[in-house]
């Protein structure tokens, strides 16, 4: 620290700072005071020892070694991101940059946090009342015992829902009811599961609202400036997507033309199978803190053994009838709606109500700002509110229902994020973008541009936040669009990165944050889904949509011409 007396003057000092192999550095500093006083300077010099190319190849490192802990489903894919991250602070600091615990923590994005744990409150509460069990029944009621119209009513829904709410929202509340629907009519919900968040990720990207780029997006004051307000965003996209969903299920219908979405055992089995899990679950929760507890688990696990005897002996005498469509279902309705009933009408009407607040605040939140309240703080509020209505009593029991690692994934995938964006791995993808631009010539290059912003995007959010790289590229492309030697409309680039960052999120499963909070509750509910599971409908999906867009964008802004 250096204490200079400072008068009336202007104080030029000059540093000489000399690396090997290196031009001198100098730098000057101006002082303009008004008194004579004493004034303490603290100067610091911070140095990165490796050039860009070198970071961003360690951040390609990094995020290659986290797909692969996931795809082979080495460690959980929690551990995974927190592995992840620690070895992208780790290499921060081995170059010189060293960010503060405070900075690390800053990191993270709290709202999203607190809206996951919001509504996973909420959704467990709703569960006590048997309103998903009756809503299996109804739609079971309502398909007559045919999947496939099932099956697309289930994922239009969802994508008309996730327009206006929240993706992660619609999932949470779609998944249980899902599950509970497959499990009536025997399917393996997996595989509708995936379908359905596929659709609600394609329709979050209709309207400014639906997905957190497009929120991005319209929100940005240049933008504004530039035309790109919410009613133009909304028009443009709305209509693209429109296209892209209603051509997206007879794709869908193909690629599940061989695979058999119905149990391979009869529903008596597999329900067995569910209990055994779900029990064993409950006893390794257990803490054996005393020797109550101990004894506790102990019967638990007794009860495991005893059910895995039986299903084994089931096992032994089952045969293997596979029904590809229950002819009987007129008969079960009767019996099905004795079994999955409303339990608790007092609690539907309060969590109803609760919810149907919660979800109003969402759309108030998206049209009028000014009321100041984020959509973290809505859900919090309306999942203590119904704490409060519902007098639950064992508050540990909620707790145990909420998923503890998605959030410890999501918190882990922001600070790894964060971290590789200080690599500056996003950034050079934005740079990269724009050199490849500008390298075609000026009669092919709106067209091209179109097409590289598109895929870059698309391939890019299925690796990689989409949030994160959709704020670093608005930026470079409005430089780009100001470029003279460019000449480029910005309003094109934009709508195929909006297009690009929303739609790519299909391609993997930590592409979206639906998808992850999807697979969470699935998990809960023992019937969790692998990477590659996910991968192999969620990626032929995404190229198939990516390429209806690019055709929609190359059709407006080059056929017709609607960025002039």
């Amino acid at each position: 620290i250096l204490l200079l007396k400072i008068h009336h003057t202007v104080i030029l000092a000059a540093l000489l700072l000399c690396f090997p192999h290196s031009d001198p550095i100098i730098i000057t500093i101006q002082a303009f005071p008004e008194d004579n006083e004493v004034v303490p300077l603290s100067m610091t010099h911070q140095s990165l020892y490796v050039s860009v190319e070198t970071q961003v190849a360690i951040a390609g490192i990094i995020l290659a070694g986290v797909y692969v802990l996931i795809i082979f489903e080495i460690v959980h894919r929690t551990l995974a991101a927190m592995l992840g991250s620690l070895a992208a602070l780790a290499a921060l600091a081995v170059i010189g940059d060293r960010p503060s615990l405070v900075t690390v923590v800053e990191w993270i994005d709290y709202e999203t946090l607190a809206l996951l744990f919001g509504m996973m409150v909420l959704v467990a509460i709703f569960s006590e009342t048997g309103f998903f069990d009756y809503c299996a029944v109804k739609a079971y009621q309502l398909s007559r015992g045919r999947v496939w119209p099932m099956i697309i009513i289930l994922c239009l829904i969802a994508a008309i829902l996730s327009a206006f709410l929240d993706n992660v929202t619609t999932m949470m509340l779609f998944t249980p009811v899902t599950i509970r629907l497959c499990e009536v009519l025997n399917l393996d919900p997996r595989h509708v599961l995936i379908a359905e968040v596929i659709f609600t990720n394609i329709g979050g990207a209709a309207t400014a609202v639906g997905d957190p780029p497009n929120v991005i997006i319209v929100s940005n004051q240049d933008l504004r400036r530039e035309g790109i307000d919410f009613a133009s965003f909304t028009g443009y996209m709305f209509l693209g997507i429109c296209l892209v969903l209603f051509t997206s299920f007879p794709f869908l219908r193909m690629l599940y033309w061989n695979k058999k979405l119905y149990n391979k055992e009869s529903i008596e089995i597999v329900e067995l199978k569910h209990e055994i899990l779900v029990w064993r679950q409950t006893a390794q929760r257990i803490n054996p803190a005393s020797r109550e507890e101990t004894a506790v688990k102990c019967l638990l696990m007794q009860k495991v053994l005893n059910l895995e005897s039986l299903l084994r002996k089931m096992m032994k005498t089952f045969q293997r009838q596979i029904s590809q469509e229950d002819k009987n279902w007129e008969q079960n309705i009767q019996e099905l709606q004795k079994k999955h009933r409303i339990t608790d009408k007092v609690l539907l009407v309060k969590c109803a109500s609760v919810l149907g607040v919660v979800i109003f605040m969402f759309f108030l939140n998206s049209f009028v700002p000014s009321i100041h309240l984020e959509l973290g703080w809505i859900a919090i509020l309306g999942a203590l509110w119904l704490l409060v209505l519902a007098d639950i009593q064992d508050f540990e029991i909620i707790l145990h229902r909420v998923e503890w690692a998605t959030l410890l994934f999501f918190a882990a995938l922001f600070v790894l994020m964060e971290a590789l964006a200080q690599l500056q791995l996003i950034d050079y993808i934005g740079e990269q973008t724009a050199l490849l631009i500008k390298a075609v010539p000026e009669d092919q290059r709106l067209a091209i541009a179109i097409i590289l912003v598109m895929w870059v995007s698309a391939l890019a959010s299925s690796l990689i936040d989409n949030i994160p790289f959709t704020a670093t590229m608005i930026p470079v492309l409005i430089n780009l669009s100001q470029d003279a030697d460019v000449n480029l409309p910005v309003k094109p680039l934009i709508f195929a990165l909006a297009m690009g960052a929303c739609l790519g999120g299909n391609g993997t499963l930590i592409g979206a944050s639906a998808n992850v909070v999807c697979a969470g509750i699935a998990e809960q509910h023992g019937y969790g889904f692998s990477f590659v599971e996910f991968f192999k409908l969620g990626f032929p999906m995404m190229i198939m949509t990516c390429m209806i867009a690019m055709c929609y964008l190359l059709a407006t802004h080059i056929g017709l011409r609607w960025n002039m």
